[in-house]
């Protein structure tokens, strides 16, 4: 089953919209495997952000999201990657279509709600950043055989 990890940025835990965003991604039947209310701090943030050192938005990036509580989960399910990334919308939520979560939900580049992993690799990586693999848990929900052949 494939993995894959979501931060719900400051912006959209200050904003009371957790359960709105973690709903819309189990709608689409995807499960959570792990999942926990966090305040990053600079290095983790660094780590995590590792790929945009040097660029100019690096700090910024690392600033607002060590700027108040965030909530971190793994999503599982078949292609959980692409469906959370398809689910969120463009990163810049101008360019992201009525229904997804950053058309609906988000105004701003700078302030665009959710973090989803970009590919299978970084979402490994990204996964060993925030959990330890004894806080992911593998479990059977009996609406999966409902979703999934």
């Amino acid at each position: 089953m494939d993995r894959t990890l979501v931060i719900l940025k400051p912006d959209a835990v200050q904003r009371g919209l957790v359960g709105e965003v973690l709903g819309r991604l189990e709608k689409r039947g995807l499960k959570i495997a792990a999942m926990k209310l966090m305040q990053i701090d600079q290095e983790t943030a660094h780590t995590h952000y590792a790929e945009h050192v040097g660029k100019p938005f690096f700090q910024g990036l690392v600033d607002f999201i060590t700027s108040g509580p965030v909530v971190v989960a793994i999503f599982e399910g078949p292609n959980a990657q692409p469906i959370v990334r398809t689910t969120m919308g463009k990163t810049n939520p101008v360019d992201s279509p009525p229904g997804s979560i950053r058309g609906d939900l988000a105004v701003d580049l700078g302030r665009n709600v959710i973090h989803g992993s970009d590919s299978p690799e970084s979402a490994e990586r990204e996964i060993g950043i925030f959990f330890k693999s004894e806080e992911i848990l593998n479990y059977t929900r009996d609406v999966d055989r409902w979703i999934v052949e």
